[in-house]
């Protein structure tokens, strides 16, 4: 069993081809960690597309007996993002893909969150939609 962490979501992968150093999964198991779908035009999550190449093995993608395998970490490679793996544990972890992030700063809008405020209770930036807002975020390392 393989653990795959990803953003809020932790996925168990019954299998996974034999590799040393990469994390092959299936398609569908792709769609389970990280949304994105294999579709004949490539790797796709909502308008993003990235082209693969299906027709023979790749560097993405391998067909082994009937099953079609995807690198989970080539891919991580070549979208730019990062991933650590704990061997012993056979858990994944995986950060944000940075092109899924470039939405917000092309149009200058944050994303939506909720923390509380002083009195503990909670409040989200959707609260201050329409108005300038500014957000200070500190830290004590």
């Amino acid at each position: 069993m393989t653990t795959v962490l990803y953003l809020s979501r932790t996925v168990e992968i019954e299998s996974t081809l034999a590799d040393p150093s990469d994390l092959w999964v299936t398609p569908d198991d792709l769609t389970r960690v990280n949304d994105f779908v294999l579709k004949p035009e490539g790797a796709c999550l909502d308008d993003l597309c990235v082209p693969v190449n299906q027709e023979f093995d790749s560097d993405l993608v391998v067909t082994r007996g009937a099953i079609k395998w995807f690198s989970l970490t080539g891919f991580a490679a070549l979208m730019g993002q990062e991933f650590v793996v704990d061997r012993d544990t056979d858990t994944w972890s995986f950060g944000s893909i940075p092109i899924t992030r470039s939405s917000y700063i092309q149009q200058a809008v944050a994303p939506d969150f909720t923390l509380p405020d002083r009195d503990g209770n909670p409040i989200s930036l959707k609260d201050f939609r329409g108005r300038k807002v500014m957000i200070l975020s500190w830290a004590s390392w």
